[in-house]
């Protein structure tokens, strides 16, 4: 009997956890692979969450995070970490997704070891290397040393081939955090309390249209955030509108979001919400204000137009499919298109209903196939 391959999933954050947990678990129930799973914790409260709702153990744990630190003493963490794990583990094969710094140091601690590295998430760009910081860097770094690159959709696929990729090495395979999202969804279904703390919320603005808010991206900090901050309280004015705004623990956020809209009526800025109830939150919400990358694939999948408060997008196939669009961080213009979806049935229904392009909840299935595959040629 062949041995089985072990494969190395490494990941470091809220994002990143919940679209690898699919893959995690897809690779933990097939007899070729043996799956280890280590964490960076670049994200600590928030990881948690996701790997206690979904019944993941990390087999090692980094736990980088530390308060304000720099970018370059992180990067340096990650990369002696990760490169300790991989040395006791020795892994065949080592999984990353997307385009964090636990990414991109896996990647390239994997490389400095000779260990094929495969990318989930793969090929997404904005072609601007400060919009989102530092992200489009990462993604790209990774790029250049991947061995599989699995990318959500044929827009990322042709920006990989575009960028030199062996054709052979791109597979389509929608994005995972729709695999996530069904995936939670069902698990709603089943056992309703695990998202049932926003029911005081949802009581206490019964009647009212509710805007779903994240916000957290460097390239926003400072002016862009104040922008944001500006554009909710105008909203909230509106007698019809709620806001439910999960606030990121970064200072650069909180303290922006507190001092505009602390004590604001229409307005409720609570904590971060675990899994469950992010999803509860994207069902509930009509719209949501976003300028994260997740939100701009997941919301669609639930039929909620995404206004995307950034300059650039790396996920240009939901603006090119209608399901979301780019509104950039100035107050008025947040307003006017947030006014527009709230006042034009016509507009809203345009974006509801329009496809979500960016997969259908097989993704995880399809690169566990992909990576039997490559086991079988290389043997």
């Amino acid at each position: 009997m062949k041995a089985r391959t072990r494969i190395l999933v490494i990941f470091g954050t809220r994002p990143e956890a919940i679209k690898l947990f699919p893959v995690v678990h897809a690779l933990q129930a097939d007899d070729r692979f043996e799956c280890v799973v280590c964490v960076s914790a670049q994200h600590r409260q928030m990881l948690d969450q996701v790997l206690t709702i979904t019944g993941i153990k990390p087999d090692h744990d980094l736990n980088v995070m530390q308060p304000d630190q720099t970018l370059d003493a992180l990067t340096a963490n990650l990369l002696t970490g990760l490169g300790k794990v991989m040395d006791e583990v020795k892994p065949d094969r080592i999984i990353v997704q997307g385009d964090t710094a636990t990414a991109m140091a896996g990647a390239l601690a994997a490389y400095y070891r000779k260990v094929p590295v495969d990318h989930v998430e793969a090929g997404l760009r904005s072609y601007n290397i400060y919009h989102p910081w530092p992200e489009e860097v990462n993604r790209k770094i990774i790029g250049a040393m991947a061995s599989l690159h699995f990318a959500p959709t044929q827009t990322a696929a042709a920006a990989l081939l575009k960028e030199n990729a062996p054709p052979a090495r791109v597979h389509v395979t929608g994005n995972t955090v729709i695999d996530a999202l069904h995936w939670v969804t069902a698990r709603i279904e089943a056992e309703p309390s695990l998202a049932s703390g926003l029911a005081e919320l949802e009581q206490r603005f019964v009647g009212k249209r509710i805007i779903g808010v994240t916000s957290h991206r460097r390239e926003n900090f400072g002016g862009g955030m104040e922008g944001i901050a500006q554009a909710i309280r105008e909203i909230a004015l509106r007698p019809d509108v709620a806001v439910i705004f999960p606030v990121h623990l970064n200072p650069n956020v909180r303290k922006v979001m507190n001092e505009s809209l602390g004590g604001l009526e229409n307005v409720a800025l609570i904590e971060p919400l675990d899994y469950p109830h992010f999803a509860r939150l994207l069902n509930i919400a009509e719209i949501m204000l976003t300028d994260s990358g997740g939100v701009q694939e997941e919301a669609p999948a639930l039929g909620k137009p995404v206004l995307v408060m950034r300059e650039t997008t790396e996920r240009p196939e939901g603006v090119e499919a209608g399901t979301a669009k780019l509104v950039g961080t100035d107050a008025a213009a947040i307003v006017t298109e947030i006014s527009t979806l709230l006042d034009d049935t016509e507009a809203y229904e345009a974006m509801a209903r329009a496809h979500n392009p960016f997969g259908d909840g097989r993704s995880s299935a399809r690169i566990v196939e992909l990576l039997a595959n490559e086991i079988g040629h290389e043997a």
